[in-house]
């Protein structure tokens, strides 16, 4: 099973004449409340740091969205510890808030596609400096908003001393506690079980208390495959067969192109995976998703259902942002093809 991608794709694109956004426009988390499309979008303009901001942009049809603004919507405080860039927004809303996690860093990138692929431009400073900042980790944080016009960051969500990415939280508390899935780059090895970076998901019952709790491997990369290397991808849906969750697979250990497979997840207890697509949903083919400044990358951060129609927003060649669809109840049968329990 393949998730249709819209004719019209991409639906965001770089505008020329916003120094902010004019070189990147991708990596969007979306949300749909009171009959609109909420979007956040990665966005960069044309400097040689390479500062990373969100957009905002929101739609009544789900494909067709409209900027909400000249000037960014979020952006890299002026000196905390997201002061380099912040990136890849995923949303979720807890009663009447929204909630954003995002990946940011210390120091801006730089223009990473000129360089190896996973080397991080480093600042200068003596040998007393942070591991975070030193080496420039890639920690999350969590901000709230109600409007997508005023914003409050609360916080830091991951170890400072990690490279942890991809942290995505469910939309709703599991046994009476918030759900997290992240990242941790560094968790590799014999310890930890894993040859390459993977799903790890944790509990808490407070959204800032993380750091402390134990976290559960919830899915590896497969050796020789498209998926070698994997992270979480959009906020996971309740379905009556349980949680439905898009990730995001790599081949050749993360150096090849970036494609999209699908979990199950048991209702009440998500660290049991029920059914995973063998193959991907969603692949790098048209020239907007295969030639940008990473070729060959399909990577979805927001998905949302409206009357039975699941939406997957995602960025392309890092460069673009695509929207690609499916019945719910068609993806849902399809994975149950391949229900393990």
């Amino acid at each position: 099973m393949k998730l249709l991608k819209y004719k019209g794709n991409p639906i965001l694109s770089p505008k020329a004449d916003s120094p902010w956004e004019n070189l990147v426009t991708c990596n969007p988390g979306v949300i749909y409340d009171n009959g609109t499309f909420y979007m956040l979008y990665r966005a960069a303009g044309d400097d040689e740091d390479h500062v990373i901001r969100f957009g905002l942009a929101t739609s009544r049809d789900g494909f067709h969205f409209s900027r909400m603004s000249a000037e960014p919507a979020f952006g890299p405080s002026l000196d905390g510890p997201d002061s380099g860039c912040v990136e890849d927004p995923r949303i979720v809303k807890l009663g009447d808030t929204f909630y954003i996690t995002y990946a940011y860093r210390p120091y801006a990138p730089g223009r990473y596609w000129t360089f190896p692929h996973d080397v991080v431009r480093l600042p200068a400073c003596d040998g007393f400096a942070p591991k975070a900042w030193a080496k420039s980790l890639g920690n999350t944080g969590l901000a709230m908003t109600k409007d997508f016009r005023s914003f409050r960051r609360l916080g830091r969500l991951t170890s400072p001393v990690l490279d942890d990415r991809d942290v995505i939280l469910f939309p709703q508390k599991v046994g009476g506690r918030y759900v997290m899935l992240h990242r941790p780059k560094d968790w590799v090895g014999p310890s930890y079980g894993v040859s390459e970076p993977s799903i790890w998901i944790k509990f808490s019952d407070d959204l800032l208390a993380w750091e402390d709790k134990p976290s559960t491997l919830l899915l590896t990369g497969r050796p020789h495959s498209w998926e070698e290397k994997i992270g979480g991808s959009t906020p996971p849906i309740l379905t009556d067969e349980g949680w439905l969750m898009l990730y995001h697979g790599v081949a050749d250990g993360g150096l090849a192109q970036y494609s999209v497979g699908a979990l199950l997840l048991k209702a009440d207890d998500p660290t049991v995976v029920l059914a995973r697509t063998p193959e991907p949903i969603l692949e790098p083919e048209l020239p907007y998703e295969t030639s940008g400044f990473y070729n060959g990358c399909v990577f979805p951060t927001g998905n949302v259902v409206v009357d039975g129609t699941l939406y997957v927003y995602y960025g392309a060649a890092d460069k673009y942002v695509g929207v690609a669809t499916c019945k719910l109840d068609e993806l849902i049968k399809y994975l149950l093809r391949f229900k393990k329990i």
